[in-house]
């Protein structure tokens, strides 16, 4: 597995579109097209980011800060990253090493990149 393994972090938040899909389901639903390794959306209590504008939920909408992690091999992730080009509000994205120790999700890079 030596493979070069990243985590790709893609910051977002709910209230983001892609046409009439909500952003991170949007590059869920990509993700899934292009046979990606394993993707999770995480959603945070708060957050903040270039814009003063401050991510949280409210009474009667929900803006939280969205975080969508992916594994996969580093190529693999930067090419996912070019086909994001046209997609509106994507905040940061950050590409980081990661170590799979094993599990289901060590099967599923493996199925990936067989």
């Amino acid at each position: 597995m030596g493979n070069s393994i990243k985590l790709l972090r893609i910051y977002t938040d709910e209230a983001a579109y892609m046409g009439d899909r909500k952003v991170f389901e949007y590059i869920a639903s990509l993700a899934r097209e292009k046979q990606l390794a394993g993707l999770t959306v995480l959603e945070a209590l708060i957050g903040f980011g270039h814009s003063p504008r401050l991510h949280r939920r409210h009474v009667l909408e929900s803006n939280r800060a969205v975080v969508i992690e992916l594994v996969d091999e580093e190529s693999k992730l930067r090419d996912f990253v070019a086909a994001l080009d046209d997609v509106p509000d994507i905040g940061l994205m950050t590409l980081e090493a990661v170590e799979i120790l094993g599990g289901k999700a060590e099967q599923a890079v493996v199925r990936s990149n067989s």
